[in-house]
């Protein structure tokens, strides 16, 4: 599996997908890299979904409950400070690889 250039805590702007989230900005909360699987991400606040969940002894009134859904890792971007889509590289900085901005050059 590849390394993936978006890591939780970024920012990151949705470029594709149901016109009520396409071009919102959020926080990445999880990356999902899973063996065999396409690599998702969980950004807040965005793609909110509706679960239907049992009664349990940790939610023992159950009901619907709204969270956050998965997007495909290829549908969001990193947004830089201009608050557009930005393309992620990398480079060897002394003994550290670092993200940096590729139309910029400075680091993320």
């Amino acid at each position: 599996m590849s390394k993936l250039k978006i890591k939780r805590g970024d920012n990151v702007i949705i470029t594709t997908g149901k016109k009520d989230i396409k071009g919102k900005t959020g926080e990445v909360i999880e990356v999902i890299k899973k063996e065999g699987r396409d690599p998702r991400v969980v950004v807040a606040g965005l793609n909110i979904i509706k679960k239907h969940v049992k009664p349990s002894a940790s939610n023992p009134q159950g009901g619907i409950v709204e969270r956050e859904a998965s997007i495909h890792i290829s549908n969001v971007a990193l947004v830089g400070k201009d608050g557009k889509a930005i393309k992620v590289g990398y480079k060897i900085e002394g003994d550290k690889k670092v993200r940096i901005n590729k139309k910029t050059g400075e680091t993320l």
